[in-house]
């Protein structure tokens, strides 16, 4: 059984251009999922799926002997093509079989570690028909638009330390087998299990105050790990 790391990395972000491989503490970010992936001794193959040769070639420059470079289509890189299409695009023209794990890892998320992929695996191993996702531990109290509270009871308000909280998915990987994404063209199937990740992990770097704020963060709790 091969198990195979996926990172789609488009070169047309909009709200911080080059957004991919711009430095963030020192490397591009790409850099850190990447090595995340490299590090976790049950991944043979980082597939990053790109259409900029700019981003290729900063791949292959990172010194990760697992990357290899899959040039993604130009209709699966545009700003409507879902995140499924070119993971499926990628699956249909690949060699993996039906019992192959394939994890699809978010360039944005330079909280993951190899610690959270190896969990996430071993999840998988314990129910190989399901499906694995991350999530930030989320202890914020959520409301609907009618008034109503969604996870706690207002008559009733709890401490933040006694609050279980929800599970915030936070984009940074998911595990599923070749076959199951082949079937329901999708990244996730039923029985799902979650890996917890640290609340920090759901910080998003979609402006550039994002960024300053995300590498402060990430100096903190992954540089010093």
């Amino acid at each position: 059984m091969k198990t195979v790391a996926f990172i789609p990395v488009r070169g047309g972000s909009k709200s911080i251009p080059g957004k991919n491989i711009l430095p963030f503490n020192g490397q591009p970010l790409l850099y850190w999922t990447a090595k995340a992936a490299q590090d976790c001794q049950e991944i043979s193959e980082i597939v990053i799926a790109t259409d900029s040769q700019e981003i290729a070639e900063t791949a292959k420059n990172l010194g990760l002997s697992k990357i290899v470079i899959y040039n993604r289509s130009a209709e699966n890189a545009n700003d409507k093509a879902s995140t499924e299409s070119v993971m499926l695009e990628y699956l249909q023209t690949s060699n993996l079989q039906a019992e192959d794990r394939f994890i699809l890892i978010q360039a944005t998320n330079p909280f993951l570690l190899s610690d959270h992929l190896n969990d996430g695996i071993n999840l998988l191993n314990q129910q190989p028909q399901g499906s694995i996702i991350s999530c930030a531990t989320f202890k914020r109290f959520l409301w609907n638009r009618d008034g109503s509270p969604m996870n706690y009871d207002f008559m009733h308000r709890p401490r933040r330390q006694d609050f279980d909280g929800a599970m915030l998915e936070n984009g940074a990987f998911y595990i599923n087998s070749v076959g199951n994404i082949l079937e329901t063209q999708n990244r996730l199937t039923h029985p799902i299990a979650i890996v917890e990740m640290p609340e920090y992990s759901a910080v998003e770097i979609d402006e550039p105050e994002d960024w300053l704020i995300a590498e402060k963060i990430h100096r903190k709790h992954i540089l010093t790990h």
